[in-house]
């Protein structure tokens, strides 16, 4: 290759406005009203307004959705793979129209672009899938939910969204075209982890880039919000720990501000296309070594993306239409006789191999075992330890959930006594009625206000738990979607307990001091838990416990020993 490959659509199409034009859209947003974007939604303007995105110029209208869902083609006859969209929720769509100039705001204030609407119109999930499925390259899953609304129109910059990590390693596409040309790379692959790399992602690379005569660009997926994503400043910490074993002269490590999107062919060729523009002509996916999480029994995995190519046609497509090659990550061993990782087809009969999981890989983490030296480097493995301390050296969350009178404040106020009498670690008791005090004083009791409580508590366990502490938590919390996202939200940071304190209702109406089950019977309390609010019943606790059953100290005691075979207490 004579000269590095062009962009796609053939010009760079940075959305960054002239400084002059930037000058006048500063003082026209003085009385623009305003969109605020969560961090999915900057981490997609940022790859607008760079060029990664080229030749786009904004968020799709209907007609250029409808051509890229049924024929993967924009209207112009540009091969396009996936919708790029601008979301929002049915309250904000109301306030907008075609014709009009908004805001695009982060959760900061700070104003990134405007936007100049052109279309507004209603999500329909299911005619979305239907359309994609009749291309015959369906989506792993639609972007918006019934009920959500698309904004499309054209997009001015005024600057990129503020970053504030490893600010040398943040490139856009020009000045990475513009460091190649310095270097005089013409030919680069590249590879995109969400995860660290080990010996077999080092090898492979390392080799394949030999074999194509070409210069290696490790391209990390670093869109994640580094205040609330574990992984994030692990993963660009542990390719920075790997990049002294690969050739200088020939490597270099950058950021992509890209985020996990759904797996799928459609995503695997807007990769590509963005590696182009980013000017590579190759790239390389799949075959990240998966850590499943914080905790390695999460139920609800937060989204480590690996690509799965659905056809050989992608491969294709992306040759003929992209104009680049992908290059398969293959089924890698270790093969002990040659101390080599080979791909599996390469192997001799009878030759012992060995291999790693991404869950063993968390198991040994979290357990502090050691991770044999053929399947990853020393260096690397420092990083992943300290973002993946041992259960022992992790926070977690005791969290009971059950009937009023189920017992369960009197069993979390006995184990957080139980757990600072046996030392080692901070220990927070955020009981139903402390929380009402001092955290949620002006919420009610509708589902509403119960909801709101309940996250608040999960908010502050994690922020407890992310710190290494113990919290202990004991509101009555019926709804089965909001425990789930409570533990979605605190196993990102360590463990998760949900302890059902199992009661009966009859029990419990029993026990009632206060009378409140009377009242509720009475029709004097409205919503009340297990009169006349359901209460729904966990399906996966780590423990259920009936305290008509089992006294105070056993409860304690159950427990106790379950945190003990878990690892969380030596």
């Amino acid at each position: 290759m004579d000269s590095l490959i062009t962009p796609y659509g053939g010009e760079l199409k940075s959305l960054l406005a002239s400084p002059e034009r930037i000058a006048e859209i500063k003082q026209e947003a003085l009385t623009l009203p305003s969109l605020d974007l969560n961090w999915k939604q900057i981490c997609e303007l940022e790859l607008l307004l760079n060029g990664a995105l080229s030749p786009l110029s904004g968020y799709m209208n209907q007609a250029e959705r409808h051509s890229v869902l049924a024929e993967m083609k924009l209207p112009d006859g540009l091969f396009w793979p996936r919708p790029v969209m601008l979301i929002v929720s049915e309250k904000a769509a109301q306030k907008l129209g075609p014709g009009q100039t908004v805001a695009l705001r982060d959760s900061e204030g700070v104003m990134p672009a405007i936007l100049h609407i052109s279309e507004v119109w209603p999500a329909d999930p299911e005619a979305e899938m239907a359309l994609a499925n009749s291309s015959g390259v369906p989506l792993a899953r639609v972007q918006a939910e019934a009920g959500e609304y698309y904004v499309g129109g054209r997009v001015e910059g005024v600057t990129l969204p503020p970053r504030h990590d490893f600010l040398n390693l943040r490139l856009s596409p020009a000045e990475m075209r513009e460091h190649f040309s310095r270097l005089g790379w013409r030919r680069v692959m590249a590879y995109q982890p969400s995860q660290a790399l080990h010996r077999p992602q080092y090898e492979f690379l390392l080799r394949s880039a030999m074999q194509q005569e070409a210069n290696l660009l490790i391209h990390a997926v670093a869109g994640s919000d580094p205040v609330l994503e574990s992984g994030h400043f692990a993963l660009v910490r542990a390719c920075q720990a790997l990049m002294p074993r690969l050739p200088a002269a020939t490597s270099m490590l950058a950021l992509n501000p890209m985020t996990p999107w759904a797996a799928g062919p459609r995503k695997t060729l807007l990769k590509a296309i963005m590696a182009r523009n980013y000017g590579c002509s190759q790239l390389v996916i799949g075959g990240e070594t998966v850590l499943e999480s914080a905790h390695p029994d999460a139920r609800q995995r937060r989204g480590q993306d690996t690509p799965k190519i659905a056809s050989d046609d992608v491969y294709a497509v992306a040759r003929d239409s992209l104009g680049v090659t992908l290059l398969s990550f293959p089924r890698m061993v270790y093969v002990e006789d040659r101390d080599e990782w080979l791909t599996q087809d390469d192997v001799q009969a009878g030759a012992r191999t060995e291999s790693m999981s991404g869950a063993e890989l968390t198991r040994r983490l979290m357990q502090n075992l050691k991770v044999p030296d053929w399947f990853s480097f020393p260096e690397v493995l420092d990083e992943l330890r300290k973002a993946y301390p041992p259960r022992s050296r992790q926070g977690f969350t005791v969290f009971f959930t059950g009937l009023s009178g189920s017992g369960k404040s009197t069993v979390a106020r006995a184990l957080t006594v139980r757990l600072m009498e046996m030392g080692g670690r901070r220990v927070s008791l955020l009981d139903g009625d402390i929380v009402r005090t001092h955290l949620s004083s002006e919420l009610g009791f509708s589902k509403a206000h119960r909801d709101i409580n309940i996250r608040r508590i999960g908010f502050v366990a994690s922020e407890i738990t992310k710190h290494g502490g113990t919290a202990i938590c004991a509101p009555i919390a019926p709804y089965r979607a909001t425990r789930r996202a409570v533990r979605a939200m605190i196993e990102e940071w360590g463990g998760f307990l949900e302890i059902h304190i199992s009661t009966s209702v009859e029990v419990c109406e029993g026990r009632d001091r206060k009378g409140l089950y009377a009242k509720a019977r009475a029709g004097l309390i409205p919503e009340f838990t297990g009169v006349s609010d359901p209460y729904e019943v966990p399906e996966h606790p780590e423990l259920a416990i009936d305290t008509a059953r089992y006294s105070v100290d056993e409860a304690v005691q159950m427990i106790v020993l379950k945190l003990e075979h878990e690892g969380y207490l030596r």
